[in-house]
């Protein structure tokens, strides 16, 4: 499997012209780069860019060239690849799931209760019969994801960031291999 990266840098950069003496002068964007090609995949594959997967669209524009491609351009891929920066934070969102507060009974068995519950409140424990006093301010919030999914929310959310700051700023979108 591979990573792609994505970048951006200004339209005028990608041409640089012969009388340019000092051809950078600007702030390249990067995106992240997910820490193993099967987080990348998680994290695209149902996400969509102009009707075909994002994935697929990324090997397709690679296909030619190996080296970095422009992948989308401002104004014409703006409305879409703000789609798909929604898409990427609303599978990050749905995936996620709500913020519980995670308890252990005197048996070892974990409690989750969602954030959501303000007060304190009695429950049974399902494995011993024990009754636990819940209290939302005694113990911190923690996800109750498995850290896989979380990493994966995590890169959803840098690469919908990093697509709508490179259509803010009119940039081109470009992706490459990274080996």
């Amino acid at each position: 499997m591979t990573r792609y990266r994505f970048s951006s840098q200004p339209a005028w950069s990608l041409t640089p012209s012969k009388e340019d003496d000092q051809p950078g002068g600007f702030e390249l964007l990067q995106s992240p780069l997910a820490s193993t090609a099967e987080i990348m995949n998680r994290a695209m594959s149902r996400v969509e860019y102009r009707t075909l997967g994002l994935l697929a669209r990324v090997e397709s524009a690679l296909a030619s060239s190996p080296g970095p491609v422009v992948f989308a351009t401002s104004p014409n891929d703006l409305p879409a690849l703000l789609r798909t920066a929604d898409q990427l934070l609303t599978f990050a969102r749905q995936e996620a799931g709500e913020r519980a507060i995670v308890w252990r009974c005197s048996c070892s068995a974990r409690l989750a209760v969602p954030v959501s519950l303000m007060r304190p409140v009695s429950v049974r424990c399902d494995r011993c019969g024990r009754t636990l006093d819940l209290d939302p301010r005694a113990a911190p919030p923690s996800s109750s994801a498995d850290p896989v999914t979380a990493e994966v929310n995590e890169f959803r959310q840098a690469l919908s960031a990093f697509f709508r700051e490179a259509m803010a700023r009119g940039w081109p979108v470009l992706v490459s291999k990274v080996e």
